[in-house]
């Protein structure tokens, strides 16, 4: 995969990652605690769902900063190569992941 063609794909699961982090915003929000207008298991199903859309965030969040990361490497010439033993990275493993750091052999 060459630079230009990984630059593509990061920049396209970021977009992707931003976007639905947008989308489930809402999800995220204070529960409203007003008992007449939403009964107790309502309320305690809502709660689940804000805190299971606030940790999906927080994995988007990090998955985000490792797409980063892998552009910074990109535009520093060292996309490809391991960050821990220099040695390049399978052109397979980076098919599947391109915002991985590490070859098979030190992941």
């Amino acid at each position: 995969m060459s630079s230009e063609d990984a630059r593509t794909k990061l920049m396209a699961l970021r977009q992707e990652l931003l976007d639905l982090s947008d989308a489930a915003r809402d999800d995220r929000k204070p529960v409203e605690l007003d008992q007449q207008s939403v009964g107790r298991l309502s309320r305690l199903d809502s709660m689940q769902v804000q805190e299971m859309a606030k940790a999906a965030n927080a994995r988007r969040t990090v998955e985000v900063r490792r797409i980063e990361a892998a552009l910074a490497r990109v535009d520093e010439d060292d996309y490809g190569w391991c960050v821990e033993c220099g040695e390049v990275i399978e052109p397979a493993r980076l098919a599947l992941d391109p915002a991985v750091p590490r070859c098979a052999g030190c992941a």
